[in-house]
């Protein structure tokens, strides 16, 4: 059975390894280089009740996580979220990520944004179409930001906006 749950202190190691796993093999972030637990532990601070990290867990292990981090350090931005969801490899494609970006979407609305802003780098078909799934929406694309494994990639930007009352 599957769980999805706050993140503790306890969960960050099965967070780092899902995430390190990502950076060594996808393009789902820009990051290269492995992150360590000091990174990490800085990283997890920097979330609590209006950014949360959310965990899936199924028979024990932490399978999948996803977050809501500050879009931007000005104060006009204090509404807007990023979203981040990954899913351990060998656990994709079996609605993990559904239920996390789900879940996630909801907390953000339980906290009082008013917008999650998911940055999807090309290639990532399924990521985008999970995210068109919750009410997601294109609101452009970023030509060539980012080069990884090689590569200039252009980053899709898509945006939830809750409905106001």
């Amino acid at each position: 059975m599957l769980t999805i749950r706050p993140a503790t202190l306890a969960d960050l190691p099965a967070i780092t390894e899902i995430y390190n796993e990502a950076i060594r093999k996808t393009v789902a972030t820009f990051d290269t280089e492995p992150k360590n637990p000091e990174e990490q532990m800085i990283w997890f601070a920097d979330h609590g009740s209006k950014y949360p990290i959310l965990v899936a867990e199924g028979n024990g292990i932490v399978v999948g996580w996803a977050s809501l981090s500050t879009w931007s350090d000005r104060c006009a931005y204090s509404d807007t979220a990023e979203i981040s969801l990954y899913v351990r490899e060998d656990h994709q494609g079996r609605g993990i990520g559904r239920k996390l970006l789900e879940a996630t979407v909801a907390e953000g609305q339980k906290a009082g944004l008013h917008t999650i802003i998911a940055r999807i780098a090309e290639a990532s078909e399924a990521s985008i179409h999970l995210h068109e799934s919750v009410g997601f929406e294109h609101i452009g694309i970023m030509k060539e930001v980012g080069r990884k494994f090689g590569k200039l990639l252009d980053v899709y930007l898509m945006q939830k906006l809750y409905k106001i009352p």
